[in-house]
């Protein structure tokens, strides 16, 4: 069976830590993993426009033994004159895993059941998974462990990012608080599975409308632009909804004394995050950002394992 990386749950909680660990360990030694040699090609693909995850993807394959093929739906014949099953069809054949960046979390379920390789969701209009590994090896450098830290993710939660932090928070036992406009929650059945997983350990699940309720006592706050590719016509009304839900440093003072800031970028300093929170001592975002690279080298290697194993 071919194991894929669509959302944050198709893995278990040890299978999570699992590939935390080999994260960590590829940070400190990034050539030790060849399982690209060949070399191998992976295929990554990108219907939105991308930054760090065409450069980790690209540098990660690289490191890796592999040769990145990144490709474009404008400049393939992806989701116009073939289809998202003919395309997996014709990839598996040729390269070793399939990374797809785009907006329908169901064209990725296509391209996986289709796939003999593993298939990759490094972002989707539902979820972010592979952010949430580099989240969680930062908080776990950072901390020492994820069991029993708080995390509060402020402003636009009816979001990717929001699913994601829920989920994968609570996979890794954190305590996960949410604060967000009454129209911008989570849906009630991501928090409802995310309060399932907490269960095994013993940790809460919150939404709250006041992100001063959200941040008390928080290790970690977290947040997102409040205006994600595909929704500049909500510009202004977005700005005007999600007004006071500006990450400052007042707000962290209600957090832990020793509480960290993380996002996913792109940020905007002066709308979702102060500038003097972002470039401050309590900022982590370029940890974060760079290890994207040794989050998804891990969690590559990690299928290519399964997959020889036939798991």
């Amino acid at each position: 069976m071919t194991r894929h990386f669509l959302k944050d749950d198709d893995i278990t909680p040890a299978e999570q830590a699992e590939i935390l660990e080999l994260a960590i360990a590829l940070k400190k030694d990034p050539y030790s993993e060849k399982v690209f040699a060949g070399p191998k090609t992976v295929a990554l693909i990108f219907d939105k426009t991308s930054t760090r995850t065409r450069v980790s993807f690209s540098v990660g394959v690289s490191d890796l033994g592999g040769v990145p093929l990144v490709m474009d739906s404008g400049t393939s014949q992806l989701g116009a004159k073939e289809s998202v099953a003919d395309t997996a069809r014709v990839l598996e054949r040729q390269v070793a895993q399939i990374v797809w960046r785009t907006y329908a979390q169901s064209g990725l379920e296509e391209m996986a059941q289709h796939s003999r390789v593993p298939v990759i969701n490094s972002l989707s209009d539902s979820w972010h998974p592979c952010q949430l590994l580099a989240d969680l090896m930062t908080i776990r450098e950072h901390f020492g462990h994820t069991d029993g830290v708080k995390i509060a993710y402020i402003g636009d939660a009816a979001n990717n990012m929001g699913n994601s932090y829920l989920i994968a928070c609570a996979m890794a036992g954190m305590h996960v608080s949410i604060g967000a406009p009454a129209r911008y929650q989570p849906d009630v059945e991501v928090v409802r599975r995310a309060q399932e997983i907490a269960k095994q350990f013993g940790s809460v699940i919150e939404v709250h409308e006041r992100p001063e309720d959200a941040v008390r006592h928080a290790h970690v706050v977290a947040t997102d632009t409040w205006v994600s590719m595909g929704m500049e016509k909500e510009k202004q009304k977005r700005i005007k909804m999600f007004a006071d839900y500006t990450v400052t440093n007042r707000l962290l003072e209600l957090a832990d004394p020793s509480v960290i800031f993380l996002h996913c970028l792109p940020a905007y300093r002066g709308y979702e995050v102060a500038a003097d929170v972002i470039d401050g001592p309590r900022s982590f975002i370029w940890e974060e950002a760079e290890n994207r690279l040794h989050a998804q080298k891990a969690l590559m290697v990690w299928l290519d394992r399964q997959q020889k194993l036939g798991k």
